[in-house]
């Protein structure tokens, strides 16, 4: 059932009536709650998985439609394309996508992983971190979820968390992304970056970095597509921190500026989620919450974020847009 009352802070998109959703628990006032059922994808809903997380989902047709990161009995990391009619339960294929190339030099992929995925203008863009002599950003379309091309790396490895805006600003495609190393990178900022084509990408502009002391001092990362609100950009990312027990991975957000997405104008310092369930802290790699996705209702203010858990399952998260920028401004320190 919908809200009675209207947001009070406006999101930009088509709505989704059917967004999966469920009430904030009666005893909690957490600005972000888990759904009660997570993990709602196991490690192991295809044949061969070991490990299905870090994943993407957008409305499609009458129901959901995804791009998903799933690691096999190999440790091979890939993407298959998955379909649910709620958002929650999920039929995921069991093969890889078979991405089609112009240029045979582009197949030459070692890993896919941490997919993710947006409408723009005519056809459903899929970006993603792409082993090509080193982890960079692959960008590939899609318009019905059954054929998949690949575009072109965006970016000079190394380079991660590729993340596009929903449309064009100042007539450039634009994208977020995290320069880093061939490992697991010890730091880590967030850049924006934009383009003509989709192809040739300049204009790097730094947007922000980790904090000293916090739940994100070691590295952060963009994560779901930046959501566009009355209030700026809502940006949901990841953020590390460097405990003595290794790296421990949370939630968080920001508002960036509408027509200038590099500057800040509001930067939540606590959290939004941190690993705290059991499948959260305990699988493949302890400790880590990693947002990929999420759905937003304009006419609700509901939201809700798909995130891997632990490196090895998926989990579900909800909130509310006028809660979460009221979260986000009264407790912003740029």
């Amino acid at each position: 059932m919908n809200n009675s009352v209207s947001p009070h802070v406006q999101m930009v998109g088509e709505s989704i009536p059917h967004i999966p959703w469920e009430s904030r628990p009666a005893n909690s006032s957490a600005v972000m709650w888990r759904y009660s059922h997570n993990p709602i994808i196991p490690r192991n809903a295809t044949p061969t998985a070991n490990s299905i997380f870090n994943s993407a989902a957008v409305p499609f047709q009458d129901g959901f439609a995804g791009v998903f990161r799933v690691d096999d009995t190999r440790r091979t990391m890939n993407l298959h394309v998955g379909h649910s009619k709620n958002g929650l339960d999920w039929e995921i294929a069991p093969q890889p996508i078979d991405w089609q190339f112009d240029d045979p030099e582009l197949s030459t992929m070692v890993h896919r992983y941490d997919p993710r995925v947006v409408w723009i203008e005519d056809r459903y863009y899929v970006t993603w971190c792409n082993g090509y002599h080193g982890p960079t950003i692959g960008i590939g379309y899609t318009i019905d979820f059954a054929e998949f091309f690949f575009v072109e790396n965006a970016f000079l490895p190394h380079n991660r968390n590729g993340v596009l805006f929903p449309r064009q600003i100042k007539g450039r495609y634009a994208m977020l992304s995290r320069p880093s190393d061939t490992g697991h990178t010890p730091f880590g900022d967030i850049f924006y970056s934009e383009s003509p084509d989709m192809i040739h990408w300049g204009k790097h502009r730094f947007v922000m970095g980790p904090k000293a002391w916090r739940w994100e001092s070691t590295k952060i990362g963009a994560g779901p597509i930046p959501i566009e609100t009355s209030e700026g950009w809502l940006l949901i990312y990841h953020g590390v921190l460097t405990s003595c027990n290794g790296f421990v991975y949370s939630m968080g957000a920001a508002l960036l500026d509408i027509d200038e997405p590099w500057k800040v104008i509001y930067r939540a310092a606590p959290y939004l989620l941190s690993p705290q369930r059991p499948y959260e802290c305990v699988g493949d790699v302890q400790n880590v919450v990693f947002p990929c996705a999420a759905l937003h209702d304009p006419d609700t203010g509901r939201i809700a974020i798909y995130y891997g858990a632990a490196d090895t399952v998926t989990g579900i998260a909800f909130t509310e847009i006028d809660s979460l920028i009221d979260f986000i401004k009264s407790n912003s320190e740029l």
